[in-house]
């Protein structure tokens, strides 16, 4: 009697877990059947905005649940990324990030871990910046910018749209590059950094081509050269640093932006968000969109997107390494 009692309740207990395995099996296959928060750990009106509005949309249009944008800037992107960290893992909770994933921690102490605690997902594209000045600066070119800035050590201020930034990190570094002393003015924001630039509150700014673009061609700031490899489509005529003499300078693989979820996210879930992301960034009239405003299609696979992430990270570190060296801080 005692026997079969036994067997009856191994019976039960393994119906039991059967169950619960068939109902988050069931949970995963019907993902999602609700709306979709999409954290950013920017403040609106940058790339990201951009960014973010486009995979919301697309995400929206090939499973009919809403994807809603959730903007909650703020200590170099980590406030938002701490509360992805902490969301349940169950897909309903996910995030666009940038650079400053992989970089902010280096700078600024995080509560969480950039690689262990987040699960990456898909990448979407990625962008340059470019130098921009203001029109007071007597300089067309990188040459002379930089003998304009020498001549005036410390006078000239150069914005960041928050400190613990990749904008940050690369104007110190550019800094260091071309022998020059400009002071850093961190903003809330891209678009209030430019407005500062165009204001004539700072006179340099590494700038995003989707927020410096139009007015690069309206003639309201100019624009002294790129990062990257090549020439952008939508500006022919502004060189890359290579090509104004600086060579070398920040040629590294620049971090795409992408979508993370919450370490733990069930892979299921991971892989059909994948899937639909690198479906709708391989379509031609999304690349083209892309394009037009300035960014370049980055289509991986969540390994590979793992991969680049623990890329960048050593990659930053190795960067501010150097910069510490030469006694320059980020630190708040």
């Amino acid at each position: 009697m005692l026997r079969e009692t036994r067997t009856n309740v191994f019976r039960c207990g393994t119906l039991f877990v059967l169950g619960l395995l068939s109902l988050s099996a069931f949970g995963q296959s019907v993902y999602p059947n609700r709306t979709i928060r999409m954290i950013s750990g920017y403040a609106t009106g940058g790339t990201t905005t951009v960014v973010a509005r486009l995979v919301a949309q697309k995400l929206t249009e090939a499973w009919g649940e809403q994807v809603v944008i959730d903007n909650r800037p703020g200590a170099g992107t980590m406030i938002g990324t701490d509360i992805l960290a902490k969301s349940t893992p169950d897909g309903y909770s996910i995030m666009l990030s940038g650079s400053s994933h992989v970089l902010a921690p280096l700078m600024l102490k995080a509560p969480y871990d950039p690689l262990k605690d987040f699960a990456p997902v898909a990448t979407i594209a990625t962008t340059e910046l470019v130098l921009v000045v203001h029109p007071s600066v007597p300089a067309t070119t990188y040459q002379e910018l930089i003998a304009y800035a020498r001549s005036k050590p410390g006078q000239l201020n150069y914005a960041t749209p928050a400190a613990g930034g990749e904008q940050h990190l690369v104007t110190e570094l550019f800094n260091l590059a071309a022998g020059i002393q400009t002071q850093h003015v961190a903003y809330k924001g891209s678009s209030q950094a430019l407005m500062a630039l165009l204001g004539g509150e700072i006179q340099l700014f590494f700038a995003t081509p989707v927020t410096a673009t139009p007015h690069i061609q309206a003639g309201k700031v100019r624009a002294i050269a790129i990062t990257g490899e090549k020439r952008l489509v939508t500006l022919p005529s502004v060189p890359t640093f290579s090509e104004s003499g600086l060579s070398g300078f920040y040629e590294q693989k620049r971090m795409p932006y992408g979508i993370l979820a919450p370490a733990g996210t069930p892979q299921p879930i991971i892989d059909k968000l994948a899937h639909v992301i690198s479906t709708f960034v391989a379509q031609p009239d999304f690349q083209a969109m892309l394009i037009q405003q300035g960014l370049v299609p980055h289509i991986t696979t969540p390994k590979q997107y793992a991969d680049l992430l623990a890329e960048g990270l050593a990659s930053n570190a190795a960067i501010l390494s150097t910069l510490r060296k030469a006694n320059i801080r980020f630190e708040n």
